[in-house]
């Protein structure tokens, strides 16, 4: 693609700049071997990953393994950064596990391509700065809310309860409690041995994944208690395939293959029926999805520029996000996105390139084809324990509890709101809502920012006091549409022996057009009045949008100059004229 501009400066985002930047500083065997070791790493705690967070979004493990396959690859080497990792993540789960619920695998994988076709319009209209617009409560309102609904997804299978979970959150919390007497004791305890290895194994330091460690641990404790006659929940006991000719249990042991999203099941278990219905039910949840996987892959990238200290093209990697979740649904592949842990894992493992990023969607691919058997005997409470563990570190308590105790209030307000929405509703409400409220708080605080104040005397030296029957009124801040009235409103009460009014705007940045309407309308009730109006200071872009909008100098009734000194000669003469008046 090439990176033509216009006469705007526009230039397109180029696909693998990350890739093409990481060439030209040079790339030899040193670099190589470390991008090698690095992507070995991260596709071992990959595997587990994907399997445990395709299960939670309610589709089987090897859809999870096709995404961080394809899309993990495709994103690598068109994305923007160097270091970003993409899978599936945990952060989709809420988002996901509802469009399952509703329209089935083929519905979910409709929505991710529609999603990618989002991402790559929003990458070509170059609104890689994104993240900058979205507050810091909001995010971290959602991500809490998000942890805590996957914890709670994940509470029947690390407890072996028999109960079939919908998509209200506070109905799946109400029939976990109402099954508790289903209990299961060998569920729980493989369950508790994987997550206390989970904790406890990262503190020896050694360079094994726990993800990995506690998996194994896991199934060796399910596979101990089996000769009791004991069964426990496996990927091999819940999930079966049928696959070119031939089917079987757990995984199948072979690589994804194209397949068209439409033809896999939907909600009955029929191939989808394409219309206009469906794209229209499918397509807020798309603009949800696209919306996280740009949240989330930039600010993954941001992050990892910070450990680095480099830097990413942030459109290029809305672009790459986009082009992997096009293609990953032709093969399976649910939704993807940039994942923090297993980016910040790539750095710790030596990573200089997204090469690492393609090696571990090849150790993926060998897992899948070379471990199916041996990855199908995982113990769902295994899973259920892993995904504990993603959703506390994804929750960042510590700094939720923080911003409770030190940020504004208001800041607190919209981070608690974006929370509680997130669980007991959903995610694309609460950041809507949470950026509504932002939003707002942000014009209340620059409309305070914004005021008018009557000056007895000009502020530059030279002109000395001002004349009889002139008043000098300074504003400050930008003039919009929450402040521009009350701004305004101070100048309309004057004194009877005001004749002209200097309005000194030089610490005025900005006019929009509630402001302009409230400026026009002052000039016409001053001239009513037979008071005239001078603008002090104004910048020449905005005497322009005045202009624009219909307010023109009047001799002895409007005008606009540049400083004080000239405004205050420029009353003089008003005031020297026949009336004295406008």
């Amino acid at each position: 693609m090439s990176r033509a501009s216009d006469d705007a400066g526009y230039r397109l985002p180029l696909p693998g700049s990350a890739l093409l930047a990481t060439w030209r500083r040079g790339y030899g065997l040193a670099e190589l071997r470390r991008d090698l070791l690095a992507g070995l790493t991260i596709g071992i705690v990959a595997v587990p990953l994907s399997m445990a967070l395709a299960i939670a979004t309610g589709v089987p493990p090897q859809h999870g393994l096709y995404t961080a396959i394809v899309a993990g690859a495709i994103i690598a080497l068109t994305g923007g950064s160097r270091f970003n990792v993409s899978g599936p993540t945990a952060a989709f789960v809420v988002i996901l596990f509802p469009i399952v619920a509703s329209h089935g695998i083929g519905g979910l994988l409709i929505a991710t391509l529609m999603a990618g076709l989002i991402l790559v319009a929003l990458g070509l209209a170059r609104l890689g700065s994104l993240i900058q617009f979205v507050p810091y409560p909001v995010v971290l309102g959602f991500t809490a809310g998000i942890a805590v609904v996957i914890a709670l997804l994940q509470l029947p299978d690390f407890l072996g309860l028999e109960v079939a979970l919908g998509e209200s959150t506070l109905g799946n919390a109400a029939t976990i409690g109402g099954a508790l007497a289903t209990l299961d004791p060998a569920e729980l305890g493989v369950g508790l041995v994987t997550l206390a290895t989970l904790v406890l194994w990262p503190r020896l330091r050694l360079p094994i994944p726990a993800p990995l460690v506690g998996l194994a641990v896991g199934t060796l404790a399910a596979l101990a208690v089996t000769p009791l006659g004991v069964e426990v929940d496996t990927i091999a006991s819940r999930f079966s395939w049928s696959l070119q000719g031939e089917s079987g249990s757990g995984i199948p042991p072979f690589a994804p293959s194209l397949v068209l999203p439409w033809q896999l099941p939907g909600p009955d278990g029929s191939p989808l029926t394409v219309d206009f219905a469906l794209i229209r039910e499918l397509l807020g949840p798309a603009l949800a999805i696209a919306m996280l996987g740009a949240i989330e892959s930039l600010l993954c990238a941001v992050v990892a520029d910070g450990l680095t200290r480099t830097r990413h093209d942030p459109n290029a990697e809305l672009l790459g996000q986009g082009l992997g979740n096009i293609a990953a649904p032709f093969f399976g592949g649910i939704t993807a996105t940039a994942a923090l842990a297993r980016t910040a894992t790539n750095i710790r493992s030596g990573a200089v390139s997204p090469v690492a990023a393609v090696v571990h969607a090849l150790v993926v691919l060998l897992a899948v084809v070379l471990l199916a058997g041996v990855l199908a005997l995982v113990p769902m409470a295994a899973l259920a324990a892993l995904l504990f563990i993603i959703a506390w570190n994804m929750s960042e308590a510590r700094h939720f509890v923080h911003t409770l105790r030190s940020a504004p209030a208001s800041d607190a307000a919209i981070l608690v709101i974006c929370f509680a929405l997130t669980v007991i509703f959903d995610m694309v409400l609460a950041v809507a809502v949470g950026m509504g409220l932002a939003a707002a708080l942000f014009i209340r605080r620059m409309a305070e920012v914004t005021r008018t104040r009557r000056l007895d005397a000009p502020r530059e030296a030279g002109p000395g006091d001002l004349p009889a029957g002139v008043a000098l009124y300074d504003i400050d801040g930008p003039l919009f549409f929450g402040a521009a009235e009350k701004a305004v409103s101070s100048l309309r009460v004057v004194d009877p022996e005001i004749r002209v009014i200097l309005l000194d705007m030089r610490d005025v940045p900005s006019l929009d057009a509630t402001a302009i309407v409230a400026l026009q309308t002052l000039a016409e009730e001053l001239e009513a009045e037979g008071i005239g109006l001078v603008f002090v200071g104004l910048p020449a872009r905005l005497v322009l949008k005045l202009r624009r909008a219909g307010l023109r100098r009047e001799a002895g009734c409007l005008a606009v100059v540049r400083g004080l000194p000239r405004g205050r000669r420029l009353a003089e003469r008003w005031l020297a004229a026949a009336d004295g008046s406008c």
